[in-house]
């Protein structure tokens, strides 16, 4: 079996993947209900899973249990989300759910979420690797090439940039965020 999973992937095909979807689209390997867990997998089977544009759709916690679940020990999530800010959580009337840069600190040891309400989740990554604010990158946002290094030098900034009217004048896409188990 290969070792990486595509969860929710839509039309975003990966060949050294298990592309998993809810359709039943050319390429997708495994079709299954994102709301209907438990996953198809055994435990441990996965070093790598990809949620992109998926989080936002469900309800998120138990999905991301069942990740937990199947990933290898030092396994690697990638989640990318809209951005709370993101004109995109008002577009499709699926969206669920709106993140920040610490929604996901919940889930990962040794944070102060964590630490200060351990009975939320039963379940802990080891580490966050990264967590990225996206900006558009396109000619009429020239400024997003400016403001997203900035912004992404460190967690403090990301915070900064969040808590003030900032996120209303330069709104993020995305939130990209890589736990490791």
């Amino acid at each position: 079996m290969k070792k990486k999973l595509n969860l929710g992937c839509g039309n975003d095909i990966r060949s050294d993947y298990v592309n998993l979807d809810i359709a039943a689209l050319d390429g997708v390997d495994v079709v299954h209900d994102l709301n209907q867990l438990p996953l198809p997998f055994e435990d441990g089977v996965f070093e790598e899973i990809l949620c992109l544009d998926v989080f936002e759709h469900v309800d998120y916690p138990p999905l991301l249990r069942e990740c937990h679940r199947i990933l290898s020990p030092g396994g690697r999530i990638t989640i990318e989300v809209p951005h709370f800010s993101s004109n995109n959580n008002f577009v499709d009337p699926t969206h669920r759910n709106r993140f920040s840069v610490k929604t996901l600190n919940f889930f990962v040891e040794d944070s102060w979420e964590q630490k200060h309400r351990p009975y939320y989740f039963d379940f802990t990554f080891s580490t966050l690797v990264v967590r990225r604010l996206l900006f558009i990158r396109s000619l009429p946002f020239f400024w997003n090439y400016l403001i997203e290094p900035v912004v992404n030098i460190s967690p403090k900034l990301q915070q900064y940039y969040e808590a003030t009217g900032l996120t209303y004048l330069f709104p993020a896409q995305n939130l990209r965020v890589v736990l490791q188990k």
